[in-house]
C-alpha cells in the first residue's frame, strides 16, 4: 500500500477531535498554529477557545490593546508569538480588509509566520499542494526512510521538505498535513514508540535496522545561561505595592513583574538586605525585610534558567504609584511570578 494511503487510513481512525481541525476559517487555523509551536496540544487547547471566545473575529484581536492579548496568553510562554499575533491581526484588519493571504507565498510575508505555519495555513484553508515540515515530520520519515541528515542543519529542511513534497498527494493536501503531524504526536513519539502496533511495522526502515531510538540525528544543543533574579515585594502601610514594566527587548518582553536586583550569582540574604537599603525606597522608611523562599525557584525557559527569589519587604508610609494586591490580577504577568500572586 502507498505510504499516504496507509498513513490517511490511520489518521481517519485515530485522529483527536480538535475544534481547529472542523474549520477552513484561516483565521481559527492561524491561531492554533501559532499557539501550538513550542506548545503541547493539551496545553494549547483551552488557550484556543479563550481567544476565539475572546476575539471571535480578526478583527475583535485587532481592536484589543496589547495588554488584553498578553494577560490572556499568560501562561503559554514564548511571549513574543502573542505580541506577533496581535501585530499580525491588525495588519490583516486594516490593511487587508480581514481576508488573510490565501496562498503559500504571501502568507510568508505576514509577521510571525514561517515556512511551517505558512504551509499548515494554505494546506488547512485553502487546500494548497505544500508540505507542512515540523519535529513531528522529520521523525517520521526520516525513521521510516532511515535517513541520517542532522536535522540541526539548515540544509536538512530543503531535504525533508523535497520528500514530503513527493509523498503529498495532490488531491488531499491539508488530510496528508494533518495525518504525518498527527502520526508522530501520537504513534511515531519521539521516545520508547510502541513499533509493535505501527502501520509501517513491515516497511519502516529504521524498525528493521533497529535504529529507532538513534533517528533522527540532532547534533546542536543549546548553551543554557543562568540568570539570577531577585524580586522585591513591597507592602506599604495601605497594603499597597509596586510593579513594572519590562520594556526592554528579550525575555518577558511588555509584561509586568516586581521590582527586580538581578545578580551574577546566588546572593545572601545580607548582599540583598543591603542592596534594597542602600538602592530603593528613600521616601519609605523599611521596617522589615522577609526572604520567604530561602531555596530559588527554578525557572525554566529554551535558553535560560531563571532562579528567582522573592523578598518581602514593608515599608511605612505610602508609596508611590502603588497598586493594590485586587488591582494586580489584572496585569499580564509571566507565570512564576503570576503563580506567586495567587498563591500570596
Amino acid at each position: 500500500m502507498i505510504f499516504h494511503n496507509s498513513l490517511i487510513s490511520w489518521y481517519l481512525q485515530n485522529k483527536r477531535d480538535l475544534p481547529w481541525r472542523t474549520t477552513s476559517n484561516p483565521y481559527h487555523i492561524w491561531l492554533s498554529e501559532i499557539m501550538l509551536q513550542q506548545t503541547r496540544v493539551a496545553q494549547g487547547l483551552p488557550y484556543f477557545l479563550s481567544f476565539t471566545t475572546a476575539f471571535p473575529t480578526v478583527f475583535d484581536l485587532a481592536k484589543a490593546n496589547e495588554e488584553q492579548v498578553l494577560k490572556l496568553w499568560q501562561g503559554l510562554g514564548y511571549y513574543s508569538r502573542a505580541r506577533n499575533l496581535h501585530k499580525t491581526a491588525q495588519h490583516i484588519a486594516s490593511q487587508l480588509n480581514g481576508i488573510f493571504p490565501d496562498n503559500y507565498k504571501d502568507l510568508l510575508l505576514l509577521k510571525g509566520v514561517g515556512e511551517y505555519t505558512a504551509a499548515a495555513i494554505a494546506s488547512f484553508a485553502y487546500n494548497e499542494v505544500v508540505p507542512v515540515v515540523d519535529g513531528n515530520v522529520f521523525r517520521v520519515l526520516s525513521r521510516y526512510f532511515d535517513i541520517e541528515t542532522d536535522i540541526a542543519q539548515a540544509s536538512a529542511k530543503k531535504e525533508f521538505t523535497a520528500l514530503a513534497s513527493e509523498l503529498i498527494p495532490k488531491d488531499n493536501p491539508a488530510l496528508f498535513n494533518q495525518a504525518i503531524m498527527e502520526f508522530g504526536a501520537l504513534q511515531c513519539v519521539p521516545k520508547n514508540p510502541d513499533c509493535s502496533v505501527c502501520v509501517f511495522n513491515e516497511s519502516c526502515a529504521a524498525l528493521q535496522k533497529k535504529k529507532v531510538d538513534l533517528l533522527p540525528i540532532k547534533s546542536k544543543k543549546l548553551k543554557v545561561k543562568n540568570r539570577f533574579f531577585n524580586y522585591l515585594v513591597i507592602e506599604d502601610e495601605e497594603n499597597q505595592t509596586l510593579i513594572q514594566k519590562r520594556t526592554h527587548k528579550g525575555i518577558w518582553h511588555n509584561l509586568y513583574e516586581f521590582p527586580l536586583i538581578e545578580t551574577e550569582k546566588e546572593e545572601s540574604f545580607e548582599y540583598i538586605s543591603n542592596a534594597i537599603t542602600n538602592d530603593f525606597f528613600e521616601k519609605n522608611k523599611i521596617t522589615s525585610i522577609l526572604e520567604p523562599n530561602e531555596k530559588s525557584i527554578i525557572h525554566k525557559l529554551s535558553h535560560q534558567h531563571l532562579h528567582i527569589k522573592f523578598w518581602e519587604i514593608k515599608v511605612k508610609g505610602k508609596v508611590e504609584k502603588g497598586i493594590s494586591k485586587a488591582e494586580l490580577k489584572s496585569f499580564p504577568f509571566p507565570i512564576v511570578i503570576h503563580n506567586f500572586i495567587e498563591k500570596d
